[in-house]
């Protein structure tokens, strides 16, 4: 647990995330503006889960809410999550210089996959499974992941209607983190 805070110490320290974290004006599902208000909120949905969550979850948490958008301001737009100069794949590279763990490095790159998946399910009336088989093999904390997504999804700008899809589609599926690691 303690590597988590130390780590959460040095990222906040970091230069170029005080930098970041200014960037944003008020827009469709982020009216708060900037990252920092949108760490804010999202760390006020953190302490109301708080009484649920172990410590070591709570700094991993920590964690996901302080880099996953923290490079927006020098990501390239319109790309695709996977892309090398997306936010989420900057956010990626910039945690793994503070802290060498897989599956957190998987969800700051992912955090944004399963709201993907649902405009595509929205729009077209259906989504790439084989993009959601992949994340759901990549990802190896669902409980944390989905805990993730409740505190990112659950803000005045956004919609409820992903995260409803998110865990219809989980519960549909039934699976667990040993069902995935078995595969």
């Amino acid at each position: 647990m303690e590597k988590y805070r130390i780590a959460f110490d040095a990222i906040c320290a970091d230069p170029r995330y005080q930098a970041n974290i200014e960037w944003g004006e008020p827009r469709k599902g982020h009216p708060e503006g900037s990252v920092a208000q949108h760490i804010h909120e999202l760390e006020s949905n953190l302490t109301q889960l708080r009484s649920r969550l172990s410590e070591e979850e709570f700094w991993k948490l920590r964690l996901l809410i302080h880099v996953h958008d923290t490079f927006k301001a020098e990501s390239k737009p319109g790309v695709a999550i996977a892309h090398p100069e997306s936010h989420a794949s900057l956010a990626r590279a910039f945690l793994a210089e503070f802290l060498d763990e897989r599956d957190l490095l998987e969800m700051v790159q992912l955090h944004d996959e399963p709201f993907a998946l649902y405009q595509q399910d929205s729009r077209q009336g259906r989504f790439n499974e084989n993009r959601w088989s992949a994340m759901r093999k990549t990802i190896q904390d669902w409980d944390l992941f989905l805990a993730f997504n409740i505190i990112d999804g659950c803000t005045l700008g956004k919609s409820r209607d992903p995260l409803v899809w998110l865990f219809q589609r989980a519960e549909s599926e039934r699976f667990t983190a040993a069902d995935i690691l078995a595969q």
